[in-house]
């Protein structure tokens, strides 16, 4: 089992910035990959950004060069860090937990969850 936590969220201007981090327990976290997710109201959750054990990153292209996913397998920690962020960007943000080796890009790929942390950008 893999329990993660989600924090970070919260209330931004458009153009501003936010950092989510995503702690997690219970088992070797360098193993697993480590997505970020989000879900607005009335839409399907979709994909953000993913990273893998060696530091392999994909990102949505709605999200490419604003924001950056990296990981501290240290702290069993993963991080999203958002920069510019615009009104679309708003939705609760979930980070993702899988036994893999390569990125994964669709949520029903990912075992374990977080609870959301909202990110709200207003105009």
């Amino acid at each position: 089992q893999v329990q993660l936590v989600d924090s970070g969220g919260g209330l931004v201007q458009a153009g501003g910035s936010l950092r989510l981090s995503c702690a997690a327990s219970g088992r070797t976290f360098s193993n697993y990959v480590m997505g970020w997710f989000r879900q607005a109201p009335g839409k399907e959750r979709e994909f953000v950004a993913a990273i893998n054990w060696s530091g392999r990153i994909f990102y949505a292209d709605s999200v490419k060069g604003r924001f950056t996913i990296s990981r501290d397998n240290a702290k069993n920690t993963v991080y999203l860090q958002m920069h510019s962020l615009k009104p679309e960007d708003t939705a609760v943000y979930f980070c993702a937990a899988d036994y893999s080796r390569v990125i994964l890009t669709t949520a029903r790929e990912y075992e374990y969850w977080g609870q959301g942390t909202q990110v709200t950008v207003s105009s």
